[in-house]
This record gives structure tokens, C-alpha cells and sequence, in this order.
């Protein structure tokens, strides 16, 4: 493993051939997000003053040979798919000692659900048009050789704040190039939105137009169609794959988008539609079959909970990890230090789970370790690093140690009057950088007796409860990994 790490303080390592310094190129500004493989900031042209983003990975964190395979892959790709008016185009990947960056077109106007939101209105046509745009990626992508593997609403961002924006898909970071007829076993994917045959480990490209086809769904009715409170349920109703068309709004939602949703959907994946033939489907082309009328005011506000729940929860356990003392926090790393039995900077699946059962959780069942494991392994890079081990102790802790809730409720109680309204969950947001859209929705969803507010009961009843985020997270894994099959029986 330091050996690896030796290796990649070569500044060719990852793209193999020398780049000029990127400071030479554009000036950097403002971190514009953190995801699980980089941090993303926005950086000028220099020579021409343009704004663009630059997406930044630490060399550190590849720590095998694969997770370097994987950047250079998705570079590769994005130089593949250049031109496509819906992907976000590549200006070009940089190298230096510590670093990997990838400088594309910045994308301003925000995540597509956001938008849909904002607007107010939204019709099954304008759900159409928006599903031209999301197939249309997966047929490119298909076409040239790609497969996407990660396709959700998060993965979507406008090009600006304009009313006609464009969509853009912009992240690639789990795609791989497939000659026809190969298949695929590793699990990668987001939980809602994986593919049955994915969870089997024996898939190719259909996989794609699954996910695409949950998208559309949750497009329609703003709530994913395979849902539950833990990620094993979720792929267990994956694996059912039964669809509810009757509860609301669905018996005002079109034959035609059933249709296109229950082809789009189909197991085995080869009776399921290609990504061309939806495109033909008379629901989803031009000038077709999907009516102009708004869908009914829930669906909006369904979709406003879909995206700001996953926002209140990660800002929730931020706080959590902050009211840390140094004393935990020195007790932590010693800890860490421990788990690391080859001091190799990094804990791996076999480490957490010796060094936990060391620690006296004996009472963890394995897949409760492989839980947080991957809660903890936000690179997803297959092990565990100081930063992501402090975010592991507290995802452990949550549940159980009292003072960490209450220090999380005290931050969104801003006036210490034992309740949380919505202009302090909106003051947080604006805190954390993060869109406040849905917050209102939020408080709905939490306020148990329905007073406006939000109470420390009420508070700790949403965090103890699997919500939304547990369906965002992006797994990768290996066909050798913890299986993701339903126990028999």
C-alpha cells in the first residue's frame, strides 16, 4: 500500500504524461461542492476570462491500482462523449504531485429537481421533454461504447439560471467503456435507482435505461418506486419489482407514461425497451401523447422532500461531527491507529470489523459493520481514512449518545426556544451552502402534532429513522463483496 502511495507522488502517474502546472491556466476560486471522489471549485481561463469548474481528486485516496483505472477512465470518457449537448464538456485533465484536475464547462443553475420546484408548474410534458434529455445521454453513451452505471437526478445540473436552460449530465465517475454481449458483475450504482440484474451481479448497458426509467417515475409521482427504510429493503422491493400505479397521482397520470415506465422497467433485461426505442416511444418524442396539464400540487411537493431531505440530514450530522471534543477526538485517533494494523493510513472492511469487535461491539452483526462501513467510505474507495473514520464513529454514535443529538438540535434551535422553525432551517441552509428548497416540506413531514415547528422528540424521531439519504448514497463494490440478495425464505 506505501508503496502504492510512493508511486503516485510521481506527477504522470495518473494521466501518464506531464501537463502544464494548472495554476499556469486558470486562477481557482470558490469550492462549488464536495462529492465522493473530488471537490469540485470554480476556476477562471486565464487567457480568456471564462468561468469554468474544476473538479480536484487527491492522490492520496487512490489507493490501488483500480482506483487510479477508475480517474483515468473517467477522463477518457468525458473526452469520448465530447460534443454531446447534454454532457458537460471537458476542457482538459492536469496532474501534479498531490493532485488530479479536471477542468469542464461550469454548469450555475442548480440540480434539475431543484428547478422542476422552483418553477411550480410541472406537466407530464415537461417531464417528457426532461426524459428526452436523460435517454438521450444514455443512447449516446450506448452508441459510443459507454455505460453510465450512476444515473440520477443529482447527476443533472442546468447550465444556468435561464428559464431554457440546458440540462447537463456531468458526473462519469463509475462509467466504463463495454463491447456487446459483455457482462458486468460488480454492484455499482445508487440503491433506488440500481437495476435487479446489477444487484445479481450479471448485467450490461439495459441496466442504464432501468435507472432511467426509476427517474421518470419519481419525475411523475416524487417518490422513488422501490423505496423502504433500510438499503436491504430497498433492494429487496428492487428484486420484486412490483410497480404501484394506484395510489395518487397515478390514476391522473396518462396510459401512455405507464406504458413507457412499465417497458422501461421490465425484468429480464432483454425485454426491456433500448434507450432508442424510448426515445421513439409516442410519449417521450416530439410533439407527442404527454399531456400539457400540471400534475397535482403534490408530486411538486413530494419532490421538494425527495431533495431537501437528504440536505437537512447531512447538515445534521456535520453539526454532530463538529460537537466532537478534542478529548473524543484524540481518544478517536488512537483508535484509528489501532484498527490500522498494517499502518497503511487507511482501515479496510476485515480492520473495522476485528477493530470493532476489539472495542467491545461485539453485539454488530456483519452487515450492520458493512453499513458503516460504506456510510463511512465516502470515496468509496474500498477502505476507511482518518477523516472518513471520525464521520464513521459518529454515524455509529448517533443513535445512542445523547449529547451529540442535542448538540445538533441546539444548532438549528437558533433562539434556544426548544424548537426548530422553518426560518432556522432556512438560516442553516443558507449557512451551509445548501438549497433551502422543500425545507417548509420538511417540517410537515417531521412535525408530529402538527404545531409548525419541529421538537426535540420530533427532531430525534427523524434522525433515528432511515429516511431519503440512505437511497442516495453511490455504491461500488465487487462481485467477491457482502451480497446484496435477499435471504432465502
Amino acid at each position: 500500500m506505501r508503496g502504492h502511495q510512493k508511486q503516485l507522488s510521481s506527477p504522470t502517474a495518473v494521466l501518464g504524461h506531464v501537463t502544464p502546472p494548472l495554476s499556469e491556466l486558470y486562477s481557482m476560486g470558490r469550492k462549488l461542492g464536495q462529492g465522493q471522489f473530488g471537490t469540485t471549485y470554480l476556476c477562471t481561463d486565464l487567457a480568456t476570462g471564462t468561468a469554468l469548474a474544476c473538479k480536484s481528486i487527491a492522490k492520496r485516496k487512490l489507493l490501488t491500482p483500480e482506483d487510479v483505472d477508475d480517474v483515468r477512465r473517467e477522463i477518457q470518457i468525458m473526452h469520448h462523449l465530447a460534443g454531446h449537448d447534454s454532457v458537460v464538456t471537458i476542457r482538459g485533465a492536469y496532474e501534479d504531485a498531490l493532485y488530479v484536475h479536471i477542468v469542464m464547462e461550469l454548469c450555475e443553475g442548480g440540480e434539475l429537481f431543484d428547478r422542476i420546484v422552483e418553477r411550480g408548474y410541472f406537466s407530464e410534458r415537461k417531464a417528457a421533454e426532461i426524459t428526452r434529455v436523460i435517454v438521450g445521454v444514455v443512447e449516446a453513451c450506448h452508441s459510443l461504447g459507454v455505460m453510465h452505471r450512476d444515473l440520477k437526478p443529482e447527476n443533472f445540473l442546468l447550465k444556468d439560471r435561464g428559464r431554457d436552460a440546458s440540462v447537463k449530465a456531468i458526473d462519469f465517475g463509475l462509467s466504463v467503456f463495454f463491447k456487446p454481449g459483455q457482462v458486468f458483475t460488480d454492484v455499482v450504482g445508487s440503491p433506488y435507482y440500481v437495476a435487479p440484474e446489477v444487484l445479481c451481479k450479471h448485467y450490461g448497458p439495459e441496466a442504464d435505461v432501468w435507472t432511467a426509467g426509476v427517474i421518470v417515475y419519481i419525475l411523475l409521482s416524487g417518490v422513488p418506486p422501490f423505496w423502504a427504510e433500510t438499503q436491504q429493503g430497498i433492494f429487496d422491493a428492487v428484486l420484486r419489482g412490483s410497480l404501484d400505479f394506484e395510489s395518487e397521482p397515478w390514476p391522473s397520470i396518462s396510459d401512455s407514461a405507464k406504458d413507457l415506465i412499465r417497458r422501461m422497467l421490465r425484468s429480464p433485461p432483454s425485454e426491456r425497451l433500448t434507450a432508442h426505442q424510448v426515445l421513439c416511444h409516442p410519449w417521450v418524442c416530439e410533439d407527442g401523447v404527454a399531456p400539457d396539464r400540471p400534475l397535482a400540487p403534490a408530486v411538486l411537493s413530494r419532490l421538494k422532500q425527495f431533495s431537501a431531505m437528504n440536505r437537512l440530514k447531512k447538515m445534521a450530522l456535520r453539526v454532530i461531527a463538529q460537537s466532537l471534543s478534542e478529548e473524543e477526538l484524540a481518544g478517536l485517533k488512537e483508535m484509528f491507529k489501532a484498527m490500522d494494523t498494517d499502518s497503511s493510513g487507511a482501515i479496510t472492511f476485515d480492520e473495522l470489523k476485528e477493530g470493532l469487535r476489539r472495542y467491545g461491539s461485539c453485539n454488530l452483526r456483519e452487515a450492520e459493520i458493512r453499513d458503516l462501513m460504506d456510510a463511512a467510505d465516502v470515496d468509496k474507495n474500498g477502505t476507511i481514512d482518518y477523516d472518513e473514520f471520525i464521520a464513521a464513529t459518529v454515524h455509529l454514535n448517533k443513535f445512542d449518545r445523547e449529547e451529540h443529538l442535542l448538540a445538533a438540535f441546539a444548532y438549528f434551535d437558533r433562539d434556544g426556544s426548544g424548537y426548530i422553525t422553518v426560518d432556522e432551517l432556512e438560516q442553516a441552509c443558507r449557512d451551509h451552502n445548501m438549497a433551502d428548497a422543500g425545507i417548509d416540506d420538511i417540517i410537515r413531514e417531521v412535525d408530529q402534532d402538527n404545531d409548525g415547528r419541529i421538537d426535540y422528540g420530533e427532531f430525534v424521531a427523524m434522525m433515528r429513522k432511515g429516511m431519503i439519504c440512505n437511497g442516495s448514497l453511490t455504491m461500488r463494490r465487487t462481485a467477491s463483496d457482502v451480497s446484496v440478495l435477499p435471504a432465502a425464505g
